[in-house]
This record gives structure tokens, C-alpha cells and sequence, in this order.
């Protein structure tokens, strides 16, 4: 007899995790199916930052916030390492100190609260930053770091002890027609089924996906030998001002991106920008870049490797810095959209294409999707 779920997740990246933490929240029976030993996804290839200070104002701005609270009470819950350090923008060139005015200007009416800093203020904040030009800063105190790899491991033993709810790992689901899923080479009963599949966008329903128009999105990033000094908030500098919608309706933000263009177009034609991160190993995470669909090759590029550090060494000081890792992720994007919730067959739902944002996004969202299905 085929063993029986009121609802099934396909994947065991944060997305999936997340979804069967609000549906056992619920009440329901749940089973976590995972293709691999444990997920190996862009889930543990982040910076691990729970960043709402990169969303745009209104209502994902709020679904960040609203993700950042579950996150914090899972966190504290489980026990896994997270640190609630907050974040540092950094300028260091006149308009990339506009951009900041600008944006704490507007920021109270658009719900963010941060606050513009003297060099002197910034500095105090973390010994790490370079003095040097810097002009001034915007500190946000709303975002976490978590530990990417440590809190993918990790959540799926708080699920089963919390919540019951049970994982088959090493086991590929290849179809569902409601309620039979087929998994592992049998059969299992399952009510309803969420798929969160990642950057599979062949084995689970292709037709719906390539429909949607998603694109792929390679990054690389790096990993540093543990440094001894704490880094403090988590910090970025000009080039991330052109990458998050947050700071889009700022005027100043076009002369700042046609001065990138001009002056260092590599990092326009590689999509880099510069942040870091520190875990509680005390190991930096660096990165990253952006290179789409047919741009993406299993070869990672040490040209865009440098380009990271050489912009790092700008605004970071870190003596004998030290590389340990180095690795790509994928994720996939929507052309028009900030996430995919769609629902390609009876008793289906499926949730993809949260872009870079899984991580900040993943709990407010997981809860909307649920609330919506259930």
C-alpha cells in the first residue's frame, strides 16, 4: 500500500524547507522529497544574507520584513547560528554619497529605517573598512546573516523533530498525477503537491516553466580563510546601488550607473557588485557576478574573480586575506516578476523563480503561497 501525505514538497532548498514548515504549521502530514543526499543548490551557494534593505518599497519590502520575523523566531528555535548585524552601504565617490542622501531622505515614507553616517561613524562600526576617500555611509539594522550551508543541513532535523515532518532525500519525483507521485521508483499517496525544484526547469513540468520565459543566472562567489576581527555589519559599496531595486527611484542613481559604464564597463558586462559577509566560523563570503542563459558555461571565469577582489581591496582591508573556496550557484529569475506561483495541474502548486532573493524572501512568501493554497 503506497504511503500517504496530505501534501508532498518537491526540493530541500530553502524555498522547499520553508513551504513544509508553514504546511506542517498547519496540521498536515508532510514529506520533503530531495534528489540528492542533502539540497546542493543555490540554497547554500549565498552569502547567507537576509537582506530586506534590497527590496523594493511596498509590499515585497514588507514580505521581507514579514520573512526576516518567521526566520528570527525559527532561528532562535532551532538553534542554528545566525547573527543579526545589520548592514552598511558605503560611498566613496560623490555620487554614490547623493544616492545614499536620497535615499534616507525618502526612506521613513517608504517604510525603511536607516540612517545616513559620517566616515568617522562608519568606521567605528567595523575595523575591517578602509578610511580612505570614504565620504560617508547608510546603516540598515534589519538584516541577519545566517549561515548558508550550516542552515540548510540544519533545518530539516528541527522540521522532523518540531514538526513531524519526514524527508526522503536521494529520491527524484518524475510525476504526479493527483494523488499518485512517482518517486524512487514507486508509488505514494500524496493530497497536494508544491513543487520547489530550484533551477530544474525540465524534469517537473517544462511546458509551464519555458511558458513563463524564466532565465538562469550564474554568480560566483568566494570564501575566505577565517579572519580573526569581526567584520561587523555586513557591508557593500557603490556598485551594489545599481543592483537592488531599493534604490531605483533614487535621480541620482543614472549618473551613477553611466559612471560605472564608462569608467569600468567589465563590471557592467559581468553584472558585479561587491558585497561580504562573515559567518560564525569567522570565514568571509564574497562575491558576486551575474551572467545569463547562454552566457553560462560549467567554467567559472578568473577574470571575474579578480574583478571581485580588486573592487573588494577598494573598501574592505583585510590583512593576509586568504582564499579557501571558490564556486558558482544558479538561480532563475522571472523577466517581469519577483517570484513564479502558478498551478500547472490539479492539486498542484508550484513556486520558483525568487531570483536572488530566496533567502530573504523565502518565509513571507512560503506562508502567503500556503495561506492561498490551504
Amino acid at each position: 500500500m503506497a504511503e500517504t501525505f496530505d501534501a508532498a514538497v518537491v526540493g530541500a532548498g530553502i524555498l522547499g524547507l520553508v513551504h513544509a514548515y508553514h504546511l506542517a504549521k498547519r496540521g498536515l502530514r508532510v514529506a520533503v522529497f530531495e534528489r540528492n543526499p542533502q539540497a546542493m543548490g543555490a540554497s547554500i551557494r549565498n552569502f547567507g544574507m537576509l537582506w530586506p534593505i534590497g527590496q523594493p518599497p511596498g509590499a515585497r519590502h514588507r514580505l521581507a520584513l514579514r520573512s526576516r520575523e518567521i526566520w528570527q523566531g525559527v532561528l532562535q528555535e532551532s538553534g542554528l547560528w545566525h547573527d543579526p548585524v545589520g548592514s552598511l552601504h558605503l560611498a566613496y565617490r560623490e555620487d554614490e554619497a547623493q544616492v545614499l542622501r536620497e535615499f534616507v531622505a525618502a526612506a521613513p515614507e517608504q517604510g525603511y529605517d536607516v540612517a545616513l553616517l559620517t566616515p568617522e561613524e562608519v568606521c567605528a562600526r567595523s575595523t575591517l573598512l578602509r578610511p580612505e576617500g570614504l565620504l560617508c555611509g547608510m546603516e540598515s539594522k534589519t538584516e541577519i546573516c545566517v549561515d548558508p550551508p550550516s542552515v540548510i543541513a540544519g533545518l530539516p532535523a528541527y522540521l522532523q523533530a518540531n514538526y513531524g515532518v519526514t524527508f526522503v532525500f536521494n529520491t527524484a519525483v518524475i510525476g504526479y498525477e493527483s494523488p499518485t507521485l512517482l518517486a524512487g521508483g514507486r508509488e505514494w499517496r500524496v493530497e497536494r503537491l508544491f513543487v520547489c525544484s530550484g533551477d530544474d526547469l525540465q524534469t517537473l513540468y517544462p511546458g509551464v516553466l519555458q511558458q513563463a520565459g524564466l532565465s538562469r543566472c550564474k554568480l560566483q562567489m568566494l570564501r575566505s580563510a577565517p579572519v580573526s576581527a569581526r567584520l561587523g555589519p555586513m557591508p557593500a559599496a557603490g556598485l551594489t546601488l545599481r543592483h537592488y531595486q531599493s534604490f531605483a527611484h533614487c535621480p541620482s542613481l543614472a549618473e551613477l550607473k553611466r559612471r560605472v559604464a564608462t569608467e569600468t564597463p567589465e563590471y557592467d558586462r559581468y553584472g558585479v557588485h561587491v558585497m561580504a559577509s562573515q559567518n560564525g566560523r569567522g570565514e568571509l563570503v564574497l562575491g558576486d557576478s551575474h551572467e545569463y542563459d547562454a552566457d553560462i558555461t560549467p567554467f567559472d571565469k578568473p577574470e571575474i574573480d579578480d574583478l571581485i577582489l580588486d573592487y573588494l581591496n577598494t573598501f574592505l582591508a583585510v590583512p593576509d586575506l586568504r582564499i579557501a573556496a571558490r564556486w558558482h550557484g544558479i538561480y532563475v529569475k522571472h523577466p517581469t516578476e519577483p517570484y513564479l506561483v502558478t498551478h500547472p495541474a490539479p492539486n498542484v502548486t508550484l513556486t520558483t523563480s525568487v531570483g536572488g532573493a530566496g533567502m530573504t524572501l523565502s518565509f513571507g512568501l512560503a506562508e502567503q503561497v500556503v495561506n492561498a493554497t490551504l
